[in-house]
């Protein structure tokens, strides 16, 4: 199962920004994806998954909206799987990280194998919620009335708040506010733990409480506030080598006095960290491979055992990365942020792109279903094939690149944010667009470079030589 998903309070970063972000990974190497905006007029009128056929009843009134689908000729084989974004009303949506129940919750509460899923839930709630809480409730009222085939996290923010949502059996779900001072690192498999349901800072399917009670699924028989990771979670051996170790090492990073072991099954879901969060914290952290630890499969550390033991953040089967950034610092017209990166992120720059635009940079919109060094997508891709062979030859090119991508992103929003004070509507958007047009480019051509070095710095190693 893929992905991983960090959370983080409007308290807990450096400039109070609330930030919601994962990996979008893949079951094999390749799944081009595609960075786009959806008006209005794109949003479907009548929905229909093509997963598992279910027809959804969406409301009239769509707000624009941003995405990373499928490609238009995947789309109708897979559906359209919009994973992350942010809509006109900066809220934003990361849907889904995929997660883990056990048989006492499914013999309760059934999979409902003509349900809804990941595939249908950015496209079907976020161009109509206006806060975080309006977005867990949205998708709530979704899940108890078609219910859902597979166990999910999903992630919503707003200015102000952060909430994480977990689907529960078929028809059934929890939500908790991420405090506003803490982080949150999930992994594949059920992560909530303390919840209060007689908390302003929960929300959960109207008999869930009841549930637990009348299928004796308390196993720690505390009562309110129950350990749903106990109750609802998965036990399984797999997660000690796929899950825990994620979740340990993203804390070990952002916490690390608090020393714990990688196996440990009772990390907590929120901590507050040690220092203030940013972007590159974020970044580094879901392009991790546990670095520094005996456990990194690049490293010199530990058998050969250690270092394939654990299944790495950031690997070959990551097809994007969004850090969703709702900013508290800048109007409200430019607060909306989403950081995007694709392919592994070991080998990728992240690049931030206002979200209030009609339209996204053609690098990244414009993605073929086989390989073009013009999208970004294939050209990451190309610079993992090359590193992955000897990473510390290429480590400097490398890294030279996400450095130069983050701080030419970043001068160009700074600029951007004082250029547009007094703009509004058409003319604002076509600034946004610009700058984020001049983001796009310098992006790909930072990567264009690092690509270049590898082949040059590569092609003084060939063995073919005389």
């Amino acid at each position: 199962m893929p992905c991983t998903t960090i959370l983080a309070g409007k308290k807990a970063t450096t400039d109070g920004s609330t930030l919601v972000a994962r990996n979008e990974d893949y079951g094999h190497a390749f799944n081009p994806k595609r960075f786009i905006v959806v008006t209005p007029d794109k949003q479907p009128k009548e929905y229909q998954s093509v997963t598992s056929k279910c027809k959804v009843d969406l409301p009239s009134d769509p707000m624009r909206y941003t995405a990373v689908p499928e490609l238009e000729s995947t789309m109708k084989k897979m559906g359209w799987w919009g994973e992350a974004g942010i809509n006109a009303a900066n809220v934003a949506m990361s849907a889904t990280e995929t997660s883990t129940t056990n048989s006492r919750v499914l013999g309760v509460d059934p999979m409902n194998k003509k349900g809804i899923g990941e595939e249908d839930f950015v496209t079907i709630v976020l161009p109509y919620i206006y806060s975080a809480r309006e977005g867990v409730k949205l998708l709530g009222k979704y899940l108890e009335k078609y219910g859902t085939y597979e166990s999910n996290g999903v992630a919503f923010s707003d200015k102000d708040e952060v909430w994480y949502m977990e689907t529960i059996g078929g028809h059934h779900w929890a939500a908790k506010r991420v405090p506003d001072d803490c982080y949150v690192a999930a992994p594949n498999w059920f992560s909530i733990t303390d919840f209060d349901f007689n908390s302003d800072d929960t929300m959960a399917s109207a008999d869930l409480e009841k549930m637990i009670k009348d299928n004796y699924l308390d196993i720690d028989h505390q009562g309110n506030p129950y350990n749903l990771r106990h109750i609802f979670g998965s036990h399984d051996d797999s997660d000690y080598e796929y899950n825990i170790p994620r979740e340990w090492y993203i804390q070990k990073l952002f916490n690390p006095s608090d020393v714990r072991e990688p196996d440990d099954p009772e990390l907590p879901f929120a901590k507050k960290p040690e220092h203030l969060l940013t972007i590159e914290d974020f970044k580094y952290a879901l392009s991790s491979r546990y670095q520094h630890t005996k456990y990194d499969p690049y490293g010199l550390e530990g058998t050969d055992a250690d270092r394939h033991a654990f299944r790495p953040i950031g690997f070959q089967r990551n097809q994007e990365l969004s850090i969703l950034q709702i900013r508290n610092n800048v109007p409200e017209k430019i607060a909306g942020v989403q950081w995007v990166a694709f392919g592994p992120n070991a080998f990728n720059g992240i690049a931030p792109y206002y979200t209030n635009i009609l339209d996204t940079p053609s690098t990244y919109r414009d993605t073929k279903e086989h390989f073009d060094i013009q999208d970004m997508y294939w050209l990451t891709h190309a610079i993992t094939t090359i590193a992955d062979e000897h990473p510390f030859r290429y480590s400097a090119s490398i890294e030279e690149m996400k450095q130069s991508t983050l701080a030419a992103g970043r001068h160009v929003l700074l600029e951007t944010d004082q250029e547009v004070q007094d703009l509004d509507g058409e003319k604002l958007q076509k600034k946004l667009q610009e700058a984020n047009d001049k983001t796009a480019k310098s992006t790909y051509d930072a990567a264009m470079k690092c690509f270049g070095d590898c082949v040059e710095t590569g092609s003084l190693q060939i063995r073919l030589n005389y």
